[in-house]
């Protein structure tokens, strides 16, 4: 595992974090609340076949102080200075939720050979969900410190340690600014995906929550299951939620593997 610093392209700077040492490169992209370290587990999942890279996305983990701007045009930028930090070709663009839109909008900009994005957010969420998401935020980040610590390894109990401590990593500094940030600066007409979903010609798979559990309402998955492009695979996970990478792993990883281990053409 290595750590570097990555200068974006508004000054701004992010950690961009390596694990592994062969194979094809696999850059991952977190999700609202969570940072670089959500991917170890699948890093470790992959080691010896993949290698993976990851950063802190904007106002999360190490970057917690960078609360803008939150567009979703300014996420892809920021992926598209972290891939040119790489200084080698990236195989893979992998997200989740938040990252999961912007991994999918990268991908069919840049010269990547698949897409992977778990319950990527399609459509911007509604009013009522950010209401609720942030108050939760409100209520969990009145805590500091050694307290925020373990409130959150209380509340994620559950999960594996790894990604319980990724987690732990990820709010440890946050403030509730960059998630209202991702609400007020992208109205819902700046954030639908059902075209770019219909139009993506590489190799894609989309792995969703179960039905109800999604962050995506089941109108929007319904027209992206109609349109997608034929090289877009999707995947619905029976019983799992938003977060189905970390409670349902081992039946995401064999999915994963399965897709990875198909043909690129």
């Amino acid at each position: 595992m290595t750590q570097g610093r990555v200068r974006l392209d508004d000054g701004a700077a992010t950690t961009l974090e390596r694990w592994g040492n062969r194979g094809p490169l696999v850059l991952a992209v977190h999700g609202m609340t969570s940072s670089r370290k959500s991917w170890e587990r699948l890093a470790r999942h992959l080691d010896g076949r993949f290698r993976v890279a990851a950063y802190d996305q904007r106002g999360h983990g190490d970057s917690a102080e960078v609360v803008g701007p939150m567009t979703l045009t300014q996420g892809v930028a920021d992926l598209k200075a972290v891939a040119g930090a790489l200084g080698e070709p990236v195989d893979v663009l992998l997200g989740h939720s938040w990252g999961g839109a912007v991994a999918l909008l990268a991908a069919a900009e840049l010269p990547v050979k698949r897409a992977v994005a778990i319950d990527p957010m399609i459509r911007q969420v509604d009013d009522a969900w950010y209401d609720e998401y942030l108050a939760e935020l409100a209520e969990a980040f009145a805590y500091a410190g050694a307290q925020r610590d373990a409130r959150t390894r209380e509340e994620y109990a559950t999960w594996d340690p790894l990604d319980v401590e990724a987690k732990v990593h990820a709010v440890a500094h946050m403030t509730p600014a960059p998630i209202a940030g991702l609400h007020r600066e992208n109205p819902p007409q700046s954030w639908d995906l059902r075209e770019t979903m219909a139009r993506f010609s590489k190799p894609a798979l989309l792995a969703l929550a179960a039905e109800g559990e999604s962050i995506n309402d089941e109108a929007t998955l319904g027209d992206v299951v109609r349109r997608h492009g034929p090289a877009v695979e999707i995947v619905r996970f029976e019983g799992a939620g938003h977060n189905l990478h970390r409670t349902h792993f081992p039946a995401f990883a064999l999915a994963l593997d399965a897709f990875l281990a198909r043909p690129e053409s």
